[in-house]
């Protein structure tokens, strides 16, 4: 199959960037369905489920939605965010303002002519979202809230990264960066499926180019919507995702490692943190210690060659340099020769 999307240079103009705390519990949800999960997200899927088994969700509305069996599923489920950084009620907001029209034709493009699952036979004969809204606020609290300001980190340095490859290569070099499916040219943008032939499927577009949303949980994926009632969503894997759970632990395991014993316990664990990019704010919040803090180690961790730092906007993000991760992986003393 191959994803074919007419994207002329005035419509390359109104293609932007966003995050979406919404998208990213839509693509948990599923990820949580999945029978055979990418490894760069299996310390979180471990960590959820370890959650759930002590109290499990209850979405029987949301689930048949967002987990069909198919390769698609309902496009008002990710409305296109308003702003760059939308805050998870406002992109609920959005979700209940779908007009009834374009909910009965979301419900029939993906289901076709069956079979129905009950939650879609019910939306459709009545859009009305407060359950289903419910349903995902209990997901995204459950489940990304815990884990927001580091996965929001990692979205922040993927959309810098990729704003400055732009500016540098043009959209050709975006997209083939993104992932080696996509491919621009020619005011054409393609994105190829070699498992499952070379089916032409031509997207209908939404109004004023693209919405571009790096996500931690979808990938290694990239997903376009086919057709949508808001602007057209392409969904691709955020560079650096599986560094996000690196901070799942409160602290190194262990003790007395090199980076340890050269740095103290507090910089090493600031050190081994920052394999997720992040703020000051977010780090202080993170470890529990004042920004003020932090600073004075980040300071000395960046001068030492062992960070590295990009702004995104306003923020200023840190992140463990190779000479840092080297350090953070070098053996203790006597490793290697037993």
């Amino acid at each position: 199959m191959v994803l074919v999307v007419s994207l002329d240079v005035a419509e390359l103009a109104t293609t932007r960037f966003a995050t979406s705390p919404l998208g990213e519990t839509i693509r948990a949800v599923q990820l949580l369905a999945k029978p055979d999960p990418p490894a760069v997200n299996l310390p979180w899927l471990r960590w959820a489920r370890s959650r759930l088994d002590r109290q499990p969700l209850r979405v029987p509305r949301l689930w048949p939605l967002a987990v069909t069996g198919l390769r698609i599923y309902p496009e008002f489920l990710i409305p296109a965010p308003a702003g760059q950084w939308p805050a998870f009620a406002d992109e609920l907001a959005r979700v209940a303002a779908t007009s009834a029209a374009a909910v009965r034709a979301s419900l029939r493009r993906v289901f076709g002519d069956g079979p129905w699952p009950s939650s879609a036979v019910e939306l459709f004969e009545r859009p009305e979202f407060g359950q289903i809204a419910a349903e995902l606020a209990d997901c995204h609290d459950r489940l990304i809230a815990p884990h927001w300001d580091r996965i929001r980190a990692v979205l922040d340095a993927d959309i810098a990264y990729r704003t400055s490859l732009l500016a540098r290569g043009g959209a050709g070099q975006l997209f083939r960066d993104m992932h080696p499916d996509l491919n621009w040219a020619a005011g054409t943008l393609t994105l190829a499926d070699a498992d499952t032939g070379r089916t032409e499927i031509r997207v209908r577009k939404g109004p004023d180019g693209l919405v571009l949303m790096p996500t931690v949980f979808g990938w290694p994926d990239v997903s376009l919507s086919r057709a949508t009632s808001t602007q057209t969503i392409m969904m691709y894997p955020a560079r650096g995702a599986a560094t996000v759970w690196h901070a799942i632990a409160d602290r190194l395991a262990g003790g007395g490692t090199p980076a340890e014993h050269l740095l103290g316990a507090s910089r090493a664990r600031l050190l081994n943190a920052l394999r997720s990019p992040a703020t000051t704010t977010v780090l202080a919040r993170q470890l529990g210690v004042t920004p003020s803090a932090i600073s004075q180690h980040l300071r000395f961790l960046y001068r030492g060659g062992l960070l590295t730092r990009r702004r995104a906007g306003r923020a200023v993000l840190y992140q463990t340099s190779e000479l840092g991760l080297a350090l953070l992986t070098a053996p203790a003393a006597g490793e290697g020769h037993r």
